[in-house]
């Protein structure tokens, strides 16, 4: 199955290969392609990681050795022999493990930066994404906290695998050294380790409720400083800050669950570790004392011993927590890669004439002529609903809109956009100057500085140029903050009028402005698109007065003036 393009995924890799993703991916499959995602730099690095966890578990043999060929023999020639041999091991330990993790850690930021512009690109696809709408704050959180923690599985392809490797080597040594150790460490450390690993199963389901809960905190976080002003404007300051409380009580009190029962588990396993530990000590004294072991050979299985439950308890406990945090966080990344376009589209060229709007629900139908300034007045729901029928979003079912008789919905995307462009009443500016705003719908036309200085004067953002510090050039902040809100709303205009559409819908575009500027903007902007239509959801008088044509709407009349 796929999307119709919309899928995002077709983003080339800036290093190693692109995770595919498609729309039967499941979470767990989405985090074990990502495990090798980077094989560029994973493999070498797990090559690197597993020399290094071998030559770990060959100190306590080669110190055994050290210890039945040359101290207890008294040869201080087989002595600094072996203490070569040591210090060789701790130079390949040192280099190994520096450029292993090194590249390990390469590897994950590679994965990280891949999916980040992925979730990215798909959350600012013009054609939006279809589901339930996200807050600001959650789309944060998924590009940013659930990203990271899925790329983190990148080092489950390293880590875990050099530990695994370390442990087999351990165990084929005990066994030379006395099969029935051998036998006890191989088979029994990894059932018992298992069988905590079930018993953590508790942990997982409280890190997937913790991971959710911190990220609709985050979430409402993020959306109460984005709208501070205007919660603090209308008094709705402290109802704001009691839900973020509550969100951020709840995120708390999973925490504290969580790391309750992962401290709980720890615990548990490092307990059983040290008894396991402690019952291959004794077994191999009582064997060193019957004659069956030397003394090198009971420290080597002593010190191999011990040094195997730190990688069994790695795997256990570091495997464990990156795979129980990936799993979710993919959950939430797949429903953004994976989802359908908001807006719907066709393969059609633009057409040319007027616009139709039918199949309004207790609504007559609307014409819209293919030239000339046109405004609706209506109330706030129908305006939401026309809007949404206008821009091609699935939200009310049976809305028919044409272009020259042809289905807006049969368009392509481009032809769609081209055709009808539809500006929301608040829309978003971003970090940039004034004109990097205005002109970012202009793309590489030739007649781009033409048409963004066309705009700015349209949109009588000449005005705000000779108010700014530095004009045009000045930065408007993260999401126009440092504009006012009349001037924000005159440069989103001029960036409306500056991109290419037969059909430019604007709800209340002049409410942030005086009068004086209303009807300046009204009059250029009738002046800039005479060979085009414009259509405004408005009743403020000076568009209504300028207007070409006027349509009252309500439940019963549909009524059209001049």
């Amino acid at each position: 199955m796929t999307l119709n393009g919309f899928l995002a995924g077709d983003r080339p890799a800036e290093r190693g290969a692109t995770v595919p993703v498609n729309s039967d991916t499941t979470p767990r499959a989405l985090v074990l392609r990502t495990m090798w995602g980077a094989n560029r730099y994973t493999i070498p690095a797990m090559i690197l990681v597993v020399a290094h966890f071998v030559g770990e578990a060959l100190v306590p043999v080669i110190m055994g050795l050290a210890i039945d060929r040359a101290v207890l023999a008294q040869d201080w020639s087989a002595l600094w022999l072996w203490l070569g041999v040591l210090a060789v091991d701790f130079v390949m330990l040192s280099f190994t493990w520096r450029f292993g993790d090194r590249m390990a850690v390469y590897a994950l930021n590679v994965i990280e930066h891949q999916f980040r512009m992925r979730v990215t690109d798909r959350m600012l696809d013009p054609a939006g994404t279809d589901g339930p709408a996200r807050l600001p704050g959650t789309a944060l959180s998924i590009a940013t906290s659930d990203v990271a923690r899925l790329s983190r599985a990148v080092l489950l392809a390293v880590f875990p695998v050099g530990e695994a490797a370390s442990v087999v080597v351990a165990g084929v040594i005990l066994l030379w050294i006395s099969w029935p150790l051998g036998v006890a460490v191989l088979l029994g450390a990894p059932e018992m380790f298992w069988i905590l690993d079930r018993a953590g199963a508790p942990l997982r389901r409280r890190t997937e409720q913790q991971q959710e809960s911190v990220g609709l905190a985050a979430g409402t976080a993020g959306d109460l400083v984005a709208g501070f002003r205007v919660l603090k404007g209308i008094g709705a300051d402290a109802e704001a800050a009691r839900r973020y409380r509550e969100a951020s009580g709840r995120a708390r009190d999973h925490a504290i669950a969580a790391m309750r029962t992962e401290g709980a588990y720890v615990a548990l396993l490092q307990t059983v570790s040290s008894i396991f530990v402690i019952a291959v000590g004794l077994a191999a004294g009582v064997m060193a004392v019957d004659g069956r072991l030397g003394l090198g050979q009971l420290i080597t299985v002593v010190g191999l011993t011990q040094f195997i439950m730190g990688p069994l308890n790695a795997i256990g406990t570091n495997f464990g927590a990156v795979w129980n945090g990936a799993v979710p966080s993919a959950a939430r990344v797949l429903s953004v890669l994976q989802a359908g376009p908001g807006v719907r589209a066709g393969d059609l060229d633009a057409p040319s004439g007027p616009l139709a709007v039918t199949g309004l629900p207790d609504l007559p139908d609307v014409h819209v002529p293919e030239r000339g300034l046109t405004v609706i007045t209506t109330d706030q729901t129908t305006t939401r609903v026309l809007a949404s029928a206008l821009a091609r979003e699935d939200s009310d079912a049976g809305v028919s809109v044409r272009v020259g008789g042809v289905e807006l919905d049969r368009l392509d995307h481009d032809a769609g956009r081209s055709s009808v462009r539809v500006v929301p009443h608040t829309p978003h500016l971003f970090e940039g100057t004034v004109v990097e705003n205005i002109a970012a719908v202009v793309g590489d036309d030739d007649r781009r500085d033409e048409r963004v200085t066309r705009a700015v004067f349209a949109a009588a953002c000449d005005d705000v140029a000779a108010v700014l510090p530095d004009g045009l050039d000045t930065p408007v902040g993260e999401a126009g903050h440092m504009l006012s809100g009349g001037q924000r709303q005159r440069v989103a205009l001029a960036r409306a009028l500056a991109a290419d559409s037969a059909f430019l819908v604007l709800t209340d575009p002049t409410t942030a402005v005086d009068s004086v500027t209303e009807a300046t903007v009204v009059d250029r902007v009738r002046a800039a698109r005479a060979d085009a239509a414009t259509v405004v959801f408005t009743a403020a008088p000076a568009w209504t007065a300028a207007a070409d044509t006027v349509v009252r709407l309500d439940p019963t009349v549909c009524e059209a003036i001049r």
